[in-house]
């Protein structure tokens, strides 16, 4: 059913961003799903008060839909929201002691259905149903076009308090930025000199993955054409952030590094799982980067002020990377993955290719259109193995209408691979989620692979005696 309009003006109406319109296009249309896992049955009846009062007031765009001015300008429109059609409550087979293989098969289903475009672009899914990790679990599914996951994921987290003591805000791990210090002459040129080199490298790799450069087809990689509408299997593995840690001060380097490698390893691991040589095949990640000059979400106010040092919207930028290979592939050695990730990283974040490929994509747009440059997008993503992306959660505990979080993870649905990997942290854990090709990807040998990386790597750090 279509959504009767208001009557606004137009100074009301916003233009979508670039991005917003790539991301919702003929060649894309991407979501970002939000799984909350409560502790406790969940009651429904405070739904539509929570969202009438405190999901829609957070940004005019959860009560706008997309149309094109006379001037062919796509903007956002707002519109009155009837909450009951973006509200959904399934139905299982009654007197199971556990429903997971409902609530996957239910979750796979609405990654890969397209949002109506004649409502706002998002809804939320209320399953009661037990699981074995969970009493009930609750779904936000919100197109990309709306914002980044930043601004997203920020959002959801402004309608949620702290279960210990909801007076007080979500805290969130933050990085301290390193103090600058005064370099000399010679040290500063070649520090720009190789940064140089690595951003025309990077770009000139970039157009090249983007245009022509495939990657081979592999257990991850299937390959087909309309990969995006196919269902998807979304499996998770958990780790401990102390273990992550120590991992950390043992080997040097950061957080991601240690996760990139796990994952690198992993997926290492589950090629020679699938009888495949992972040194026949080049396999590459695009990674996926906040590209706002923050350490750590803002509040609500900070994100719509006029002059917010990180306004809300798509603030994101790709790179891509190749995903590390050994000469003997079946006697690999676990933590060689950790050091590759931590090279590629630091090459990586000493080049400024994400910020000329956002010019370039811009350029294109001015030059051919949003449609054109979309198509472009689809194509860098088609390439690919993989999409690597992740967010930080919080440290306490988060509470939703008076239902307790016990975990929550997101994932990135209609992109065109095989597999996509997210990767966030809460309450002391860190969860590597996958969504996978379902009939094409074996997710129980790729959540085992992840899990004997992990264990590996913990283990061979502990024998190192660097």
């Amino acid at each position: 059913m279509e959504v009767k309009e208001q009557c606004f003006s137009s100074d009301e109406e916003s233009p979508v961003s670039p991005t917003g319109q790539y991301f919702n296009s003929s060649a894309l249309s991407v979501s970002v799903l939000a799984v909350f896992e409560s502790e406790v049955p969940i009651d429904d009846s405070p739904t539509v008060e929570t969202l009438e009062n405190v999901f829609l007031p957070i940004n005019p765009r959860f009560s706008s839909i997309m149309v094109k001015d006379k001037n062919g300008v796509t903007r956002w429109r707002k519109v009155t929201v009837n909450l009951e059609e973006h509200i959904n409550i399934p139905s299982f087979p009654p007197k199971l002691e556990h429903y997971d293989k409902y609530v996957n098969d239910y979750i796979s289903k609405i990654a890969y259905d397209q949002l109506s475009q004649s409502k706002p672009l998002w809804e939320i899914h209320i399953i009661k149903y037990p699981t074995k990790t969970a009493q009930g679990t609750l779904v936000f599914k919100l197109h990309h076009s709306l914002g980044d996951g930043f601004s997203l994921m920020g959002a959801l987290f402004s309608c949620v308090r702290r279960a210990d003591d909801p007076t007080k805000p979500l805290t969130f791990p933050s990085h301290k930025a390193k103090k600058s210090q005064k370099e000399a002459f010679w040290s500063v040129t070649i520090r720009g000199m190789s940064m140089g080199l690595n951003t025309f490298r990077d770009f000139g790799w970039s157009l090249w993955k983007s245009t022509l450069g495939k990657d081979d087809l592999s257990p991850m990689r299937s390959g087909e054409i309309g990969v995006e509408f196919r269902p998807i299997n979304i499996c998770c593995n958990e780790f401990g952030l102390d273990d992550i840690k120590r991992i950390k001060d043992k080997l040097g380097g950061t957080i991601n590094d240690v996760i990139s490698g796990v994952i690198f390893y992993g997926l290492h691991l589950y090629m020679l799982g699938c009888g495949h040589d992972p040194n026949t095949s080049k396999v590459t990640a695009l990674v996926l980067l906040n590209t706002r000059n923050v350490t750590s979400y803002q509040t609500l106010e900070e994100l719509t002020k006029p002059k917010a040092k990180s306004s809300w919207g798509n603030n994101f930028g790709f790179l891509h990377a190749t995903v590390p290979t050994c000469e003997n592939a079946k006697e690999a050695d676990p933590l060689y993955f950790i050091t590759a990730a931590r090279k590629i990283i630091k090459s990586k974040r000493n080049s400024l290719s994400v910020f000329l490929t956002g010019r370039f994509l811009e350029m294109m747009r001015k030059i051919r259109g949003p449609e054109v440059t979309a198509k472009y997008i689809h194509a860098t993503l088609k390439n690919t193995s993989m999409t690597i992306s992740n967010l930080i959660g919080p440290l306490e505990q988060m509470i939703i209408a008076g239902h307790p979080v016990k975990s929550f993870h997101f994932m990135v649905v209609g992109v065109p691979q095989s597999l996509t990997i997210t990767v966030v942290s809460y309450m002391g854990k860190l969860k590597v989620v996958m969504g996978a090709q379902q009939g094409f990807i074996n997710s129980e040998l790729l959540t085992s692979c992840m899990t004997i990386s992990f264990e590996r790597i913990l283990e061979a750090t502990k024998l190192n005696k660097t």
